[in-house]
């Protein structure tokens, strides 16, 4: 970067605003807007202006070269892809209505990429028929498309959104492994760089398939993901992967389960009520239909079903509630007194805290009645132990046992360990050593380029402005030129004397704007250094402010330019 040009203000296609976007929800879509870095194009489709640019190219170079580092080879393939391998996966259909279809004018279908493992796993098909030809990785930064139906929070959630993907092909489990982990150490090279603080935790795989999966998580109040943190030992998960274990209980001692009258109490807190009893005495009991199919859910009274647990363990078939009409179609079950026993053609799976021996007040299948010393394994039959309630703070660790935090945070990153579902699904084979075919094994890997962007931001950010961590700041210096023309040429001669230096500068020589709009606008705008030619600039003397501190320094011109070369060696 040395020698860069001086990026002078009266020239930059950028404004700043002094007010936020009426639209604007978060931190991060408020300053990004307000200080000229994006604008919006349409719902979740974003613009990069020049300032925004610079800071994404940063990010990019981090990226790339810390994948050019574990030895992975960048490529780039086309975002247009044909529906044929999506079909041959599943993911044509299983990707819903998030995913971009289209048709050409001859009828053909298309779709706007979200991720590539298809179209990778062809090309390695193409280009590698020998072990000897693996293990390789590769990797491409490019845009990608999800149709968000309600994109929201800037750049944080669009439509169209740039990530770095790659893909580990190997022979062997353990080769997998092995990519696995230079990614992991890669991506904590990656964040550290880019100064975020992150989080690692366990995750489940969603529509990616395979066996391992981790997320990289900001800390962030404009978080749209929520994860589980032991104060006591490593253990971090996002809050969908938290488990708790099964541990059947002696329930030998409960009398026989009897009804009881309970007028009036279709709901967990007017039976609880009702009986003068805690609602985790209680069996809740979710009806939903999964392809068509009724399944009950039950979990204890005091907790809630979380519906994207129960969706990713039926996927990839479709989960809905029941309606009116179901239950018009089926008077065994009774609405508001739903019991796990005597149910008929209904599928049942539980929550492992609705364990063997474990006894429940629950509906009894009858209007206004209800039954108690309902046992688990007893008085019904659970088909599958799922972990389907929604994580509480203050649920066990199920490492340690202490209670968990839950925050909010942005997924940054995400790797997979994928397997064999795409090599299956394509026929991706080399030959072995010993001639015979060999079916390949993938990892998949991502990091989102933009929404690190945006997560940066909402993690640096004061009530100033933003303020970037050096590395990927849009320049490594503003100067300001506080408005007369003596202060202004001393602040082109100083930027042309730091740009010869190697530093990138940002000077706002703008005319006939007030110093003080100036002072404002170099906040807002975040560099980390800003140097000031002020009220003393005929003695030669400029002041040198850190954007993050706020501490203040008057040094001549030659101890300034000294101060930042160093500080940017």
């Amino acid at each position: 970067m040395a020698n860069a040009p001086v990026q002078r203000m009266s020239k930059l296609m950028a404004k700043t605003l002094r007010d936020d976007p009426a639209d604007a929800e978060v931190l991060s879509h408020k300053l990004l807007v307000r200080a000229g870095y994006v604008r919006r194009t349409a719902a979740g489709v974003w613009s990069w202006l020049p300032l925004g640019r610079k800071v994404l190219s940063n990010v990019e170079r981090i990226v790339r070269e810390e994948m050019d580092a574990i030895g992975a080879q960048e490529v780039s393939l086309p975002a247009l892809l044909p529906r044929e391998p999506y079909d041959a996966t599943g993911r044509w259909d299983e990707y819903g209505a998030e995913l971009f279809r289209l048709q050409d004018r001859k009828g053909g279908d298309y779709l706007l990429g979200p991720t590539h493992e298809e179209i990778f796993t062809l090309l390695v098909k193409d280009q590698a028929s020998s072990y000897k030809d693996l293990p390789v990785i590769l990797y491409q930064i490019q845009n990608k498309f999800r149709d968000e139906a309600r994109p929201r929070a800037g750049i944080l959630r669009g439509r169209e959104f740039l990530m770095k993907d790659s893909y580990s092909f190997d022979t062997e489990d353990e080769g997998l492994a092995h990519a696995y982990a230079l990614h992991r150490q890669a991506y904590r090279r990656v964040f550290e760089r880019l100064g975020l603080d992150y989080r690692i935790c366990a995750a489940t795989a969603g529509a990616m398939g395979g066996s391992k999966s981790e997320e990289f998580l900001a800390p962030a109040e404009a978080g749209e993901d929520t994860f589980a943190d032991c104060p006591n030992c490593d253990f971090a998960a996002n809050t969908e992967a938290v488990s708790f274990a099964l541990k059947a209980v002696d329930g030998s001692a409960v009398p026989a389960a009897e009804e009881i009258p309970t007028p009036d109490t279709p709901t967990i807190e007017t039976l609880a009520a009702s009986l003068g009893v805690p609602a985790s005495a209680t069996l809740k009991n979710l009806l939903v239909k999964v392809d068509g199919e009724i399944v009950a859910v039950g979990v204890p009274g005091d907790r809630e079903v979380d519906l994207g647990k129960v969706e990713a363990h039926f996927a990839p078939a479709t989960v809905e509630m029941v309606t009116e009409t179901d239950f018009a179609a089926r008077p065994d079950l009774v609405r508001g007194y739903v019991g796990p026993q005597g149910l008929d053609k209904v599928t049942y799976v539980a929550d492992p805290r609705v364990a063997p021996g474990t006894a429940w007040i629950t509906g009894a299948n009858k209007e206004h009645t209800h039954a108690r010393n309902v046992v688990a394994g007893r008085d019904f039959e659970v088909t599958a132990y799922v972990d389907v309630v929604v994580v509480e703070e203050g649920d066990p660790c199920p490492k340690c046992g202490t209670g968990l935090k839950l925050d909010r945070a942005i997924e940054i990153g995400h790797i997979f360990q994928l397997g064999r579902k795409y090599a299956d699904a394509l026929k991706l084979d080399v030959l072995g050593q010993n001639g015979k075919p060999v079916r390949v094994t993938m990892g998949s890997y991502g990091i989102g380029v933009s929404r690190a962007v945006a997560a940066l931001a909402e993690q640096t950010a004061d009530d100033k402005g933003l303020c970037w961590p050096a590395e990927v700041a849009p320049a490594d210096v503003h100067v300001v030129a506080a408005g007369k023309a003596l202060q202004t040429e001393l602040a082109l001669e100083v930027s042309d004397k730091l740009s010869a230096a190697g530093l990138r500068v940002l000077v706002d020589d703008r005319a006939g704007v007030s110093p003080g709009v100036k002072f404002t606008d170099a906040e807002l705008i975040g560099v980390p250094k800003i140097l000031v030619a002020g009220r003393r600039s005929g003695e030669g003397v400029v002041e040198l402010k850190d954007r993050r501190t706020g501490e203040r320094e008057e040094l001549t011109v030659d101890e300034a330019i000294a101060r930042l070369t160093a500080d940017l060696a």
